[in-house]
């Protein structure tokens, strides 16, 4: 069985793995990275707690020793359903099975204008920029004399209070408490404002009421201004426009309001759902196909659990491509009587906010954890999930070193083009 998973991020590392050194099954794993990036932790990659290689892990390392899965670095451009191939930007690949696992990218909710100025961060290379934004405005903020203009720079807007939002408001909140005054002595940082606007009444809305709340009262004791039943209508660089008729001067809005699936082309319309979500049944497989399946981010599947859909998190992630190794390799042994459908067992949920401050929902037994302790669950199940024992070292150590110290050391401002003055003659 010829096995193709397009994309490498939670569910397409889970299922190949899975399939490691399986007999009578080959596995051929195409991404346009060549590496796992651990998305859970891209804020802090934003905010300087953490450098980019730390949370990323190199493909061929993972499969070294795996003798039938093989990595090609390339894009996805066109399934061809009929003839069981893929058109990349390298060629054609035939397979006996397709799986995406393509994952999911920002929704911009159809505004282009937001598309153009706001700042995403689904990625390593958005979060490294999203770094090297923040950093620039503070050493351009030094030359500016006008203080409405300097309040410009030192304006952050978050737009979305969900985990991501949350957990970028509360790091750039604590990096304004410790860290920025000692870089940057010849600013006031009484003028730095940190908005966060969320279009529902509460933040961390998929979670418990008690840590929507909590959530909450940790911002406002950061500094965080929340602004809830709000939505940012237009931005154009340097004003953004609220749903309330309010005008926010600005030039950084942080985009975590949504994400929509990577939907390559090939798949049958019908089939796309609200989110962009491919129509799966239990087994997840698309809806309509002998040998496509979708994973993750990108799939949609009703069950009696979940009639809207599962939640697009980590685990869910996690669970599904495991559940369809089983199955494929209980297909490929002529066990199909054996194959399982996918129920999702949610273990709870979580969100740290900064320093000590974290919630933690688990729904069976019912429980709620704030603060500390909650901080704590938070950090070791992060560090459990890290691929490789050197990342997860190189984190214990970033946070045991910020913790006592309150500092980073990874401030650094990368440019991505090298000036004339730079070039090597």
């Amino acid at each position: 069985m010829r096995v193709i998973i397009i994309g490498s991020g939670f569910a397409g590392l889970k299922l190949a793995r899975s399939l490691v050194n399986k007999k009578d099954i080959e596995v051929l794993i195409i991404d346009k990275n060549n590496y796992h990036q651990f998305q859970p932790l891209f804020y802090q990659v934003a905010t300087a707690g953490l450098d980019a290689s730390n949370i990323s892990f190199p493909l061929r390392k993972i499969f070294q020793k795996a003798r039938n899965v093989r990595f090609r670095l390339t894009s996805l451009l066109e399934i061809k359903q009929a003839e069981n191939k893929i058109v990349t930007d390298i060629g054609e690949f035939e397979y006996d099975v397709l799986v995406l696992a393509t994952g999911a990218t920002t929704n911009f909710f159809g505004n282009e204008k937001l598309e153009k100025t706001a700042l995403p961060m689904k990625s390593t290379l958005e979060a490294l920029q999203l770094r090297n934004h923040v950093i620039k405005n503070f050493e351009d903020a030094l030359l500016v004399t006008d203080k409405q203009e300097r309040e410009q720079y030192m304006t952050f807007v978050i737009v979305g209070g969900g985990p991501t939002g949350v957990e970028l408001s509360g790091a750039i909140a604590e990096m304004r408490k410790y860290i920025l005054p000692k870089d940057y002595p010849e600013l006031d940082f009484s003028e730095m404002k940190i908005i966060l606007v969320e279009g529902s009444p509460k933040t961390l809305a998929v979670m418990s009421e008690q840590s929507s709340e909590q959530s909450q009262k940790y911002l406002t004791a950061l500094g965080v201004t929340v602004k809830t039943n709000t939505v940012v209508k237009d931005y154009d660089g340097t004003t953004a426009i609220l749903s309330n008729g309010e005008t926010i001067k600005t030039k950084t809005l942080l985009w975590a309001a949504g994400v929509k699936g990577n939907v390559p082309a090939g798949i049958d319309a019908s089939l796309i759902v609200r989110g962009n979500r491919i129509k799966v049944d239990r087994h997840n497989k698309v809806e309509g196909t002998e040998n496509i399946y979708a994973v993750g981010d990108i799939a949609y599947m009703e069950t009696p659990k979940y009639p809207h859909g599962h939640p697009q998190l980590a685990n869910v992630a996690i669970n599904q491509g495991k559940n369809l190794a089983g199955n494929l390799i209980h297909q490929v042994n002529g066990n199909k009587h054996l194959q399982q459908e996918f129920e999702y067992h949610d273990k709870g949920t979580m969100a740290t906010v900064g320093r000590n401050l974290a919630v933690v929902d688990i729904p069976k037994p019912k429980l709620h954890f704030g603060g500390w302790f909650a901080w704590m669950i938070w950090m070791s199940l992060h560090l459990m999930l890290i691929l490789g024992v050197k990342n997860r070292m190189q984190i214990f150590i970033n946070w045991l070193y910020k913790y006592f110290t309150y500092d980073q050391n990874l401030r650094l401002l990368i440019r991505t083009t090298l000036r004339d003055e730079d070039r090597i003659k």
